[in-house]
Order: structure tokens, then sequence, then C-alpha cells
């Protein structure tokens, strides 16, 4: 198949469909029996991409892990590019695979969810997983996604401790909840550092579009900012803010080489760290895919940093140290109460902690936000 330029959840359509995701854990699953997924016949996996698997961001980290299973699982895993975020789309790409006698599916986008999800119902003796399609699920199907915001809160702690203008930048893609989560704990581990910082958050409305992101990332820059994240694919941002000689943070796969001077941290997927034991599990028999798809984070090991800059305080390390370990334990989360929102009202207050629904419904910015949050229809 051809390689293709779309990028991850590209599309006004696919657009309308993510913003779905937020009522996601509102709405009542049919129950699952609790009998574990039997797998027919000896394991043979494949991956399904929506862009190149060499696309800098999203599939490359996938990609990654793809390469990783081959070698701890000691088989041969096929993949596909390119396969347009649509249900009739990826149908046809899953079916061919089925045909060839693959019996593990592995998805790669929110956009495939609907398509999956009638394969996974037309398939009952196929296992399939897919990534941020989670609002779909069954006995053989099981979505899934990362808590991003562990590890934004992370490189937060790093970028507040080297800004030097107490303003920092931050770019995403939609104002949706699992994007707003990165921007909030980012900008609550950037005001743990330095309590005086602000960050400005803004929205490109894309997923891939490099020009932009660039040209944003300068008016950051030009409006004082001296630390810019990106929650997107692009090098853009951090080119932008080596050119100016201020200091960037990377996501999704290590970015220290587009910045080697101004890389602060990237925040990473691992994401074979949650697949091989689920794999592992359904090749054993012991799967029972979740009703409420798979939420792994630091406690997995699939959310992670990258390119640590040499300078960052040993104060600073210090204290990513021991977020880690308290988030991994589940004795911490960077949306522990007192959580206020941008105009001062309580978001969780103290000694509480906020509910995975309140993650994924998320619509604000927190105290700290320079920028406003676009009303989501």
């Amino acid at each position: 198949m051809d390689v293709g330029t779309t990028g991850f959840l590209q599309g006004e359509g696919t657009m309308k469909r993510l913003l779905a995701v937020l009522g996601f854990i509102l709405i009542a699953i049919n129950a699952m029996g609790a009998q574990a997924f039997e797998l027919k016949g000896e394991p043979k996996i494949a991956f399904i991409y929506a862009a190149s698997a060499q696309d800098g961001g999203w599939n490359e980290a996938f990609e990654a892990a793809r390469k990783n299973l081959e070698v701890s699982l000691g088989m041969q895993i096929a993949f596909s590019e390119s396969i347009p975020e649509e249900a009739t789309a990826i149908r046809n790409a899953v079916d061919l695979y089925v045909q060839r006698g693959f019996n593990i599916i592995v998805g790669t986008g929110y956009g495939y969810s609907d398509g999956i999800l009638l394969a996974a119902n037309d398939h009952p003796d196929v296992a399939f997983l897919n990534a941020a399609g989670i609002t779909n699920n069954s006995k053989n199907l099981e979505s899934f996604y990362a808590r991003t915001y562990e590890g934004w809160y992370l490189a937060g702690l790093i970028a507040g401790s080297m800004t030097n203008t107490a303003k920092l930048g931050m770019l995403a893609g939609f104002p949706i909840g699992l994007v707003n989560w990165d921007i909030n704990a980012f900008i609550r581990g950037v005001r743990e550092s330095n309590t005086d910082a602000e960050v400005i958050g803004t929205f490109t409305n894309s997923w891939w579009d490099p020009v932009k992101e660039g040209q944003i990332a300068k008016a950051m820059i030009q409006e004082g900012a001296d630390v810019i994240a990106t929650d997107l694919s692009a090098a853009s941002v951090l080119n932008a803010a080596e050119e100016t000689g201020n200091h960037s943070v990377g996501f999704q796969l290590d970015m220290s080489k587009h910045a080697p001077n101004g890389h602060l941290v990237s925040v990473i997927f691992t994401w074979d760290q949650f697949l091989e034991p689920t794999i592992q599990s359904i090749i054993e028999g012991t799967w029972e895919p979740s009703e409420w798809g798979a939420f792994p984070g630091m406690d997995f090991g699939v959310v992670d940093l990258a390119g640590i800059h040499a300078d960052v305080p040993q104060s600073v390390l210090d204290r990513i140290a021991e977020a880690r370990a308290m988030m991994a334990d589940g004795s911490f989360s960077p949306f522990d109460g007192p959580v206020l929102k941008q105009d001062g009202s309580v978001a969780v207050p103290e000694g509480e902690r906020i509910s995975d629904e309140a993650l994924w419904a998320m619509n604000y910015f927190v105290e700290g936000a320079i920028g406003t949050m676009p009303t989501q229809e």
C-alpha cells in the first residue's frame, strides 16, 4: 500500500467524531462476560497506520513499538501504512489480514473506532486493540490511550525551572479532553517550579500543519515566551525556538535532534510497554478486555521523558524521580486538589483527586494559563 501524507486524525469529519470522546464514559457499555478471549491458532499480528510509519510523531512511535515487539515476542509483525480513517478503508484492510490468517490486529487511531468495532463483531475469533478508540470495546476489542498528562506534568517541572521570562507557550491540536489535560498538566508542573510563571495555550485546529505551528511559535516568542512546548508531531516549533535561542519541549518521540541546544525534554510514548503484556495475555488465553478500555500511564511505563537537557537542576531531577514513583504507585496525580480553573473557580477541591470521567470531559484551562479555551460544540 502506498505511503501517504494524511496526518493522524486529520479531517473535519474525524474532528466531529473526536469531540464525541468527551462523553464516552457517560455511555453505558453493554456488559461483557467474564470469560477470557480464546485465540484460535498461532498468533499472527498486524499493525495498521493512518499515515506513514515514519511520520516523525504518532505513527513513528507505534512503529518503534512494533519493532521492539518483534524482538520481545520473537515473531514478525506485519504493518500497513496510510489507511484512511474511514470505516470502509479500515474494514477492507482488516478483512485482507484476516483472510491471510492474522488474528491479532492493532489499530492506531480514534478514526478507526467504528470500522474496527464492526470488524470485531464480524470476526469474533480475532483479537483487536485500537489506540485512542476509547468509545468502542467488546469481548474481542479493547481500545487504549495513555495518561499523557503525567509526562506533561514532569516536563512542566523542567520548563518552569528553566524559564527566564516566567512566560511559556504550548501549542496543541484541538480543544478536547485528551489534549486539554496535557496543557493543564504542563501548566501545573511549570507553576510548581515557578509560581509566577504563566503559559500561553493555543490550538492550531489541526493535527499536522508545520508552517502554521512554526508561525505560532514565533508569535509566542515575540510575546516574551522563552520556552515553547508542542503537543503535536511536527518539529517546526522546536526549530523556531532553536533559531531564536530559546528552549523547547517535544512530544511523542525524542525531538532533541531538532533543537540540539535548546531542547529541554520530550514527552514520549513507549507503547510496547503496554502492548507486550497485553498481547502476551491474548496469546496465553488470559485476556479479558475492559469495558472501559485501557488507560495506562507511568505505572506501565507507556509515558516517559527523553532527551533531558544537561542544565536542568538536580533538585528538579530529584522531584521528577519522586513524582514519577508516586504516580506509578498511585499516591499522586498532577490533578490532586486543590485545582483552580483559569477564572479562579474550583475544579478539584483540596484533598480530592480528579476522576477519569472529569479528565476526559476537561474543557477548561487551569490557573496560570494565558488564552481562551474555545467553546466546544
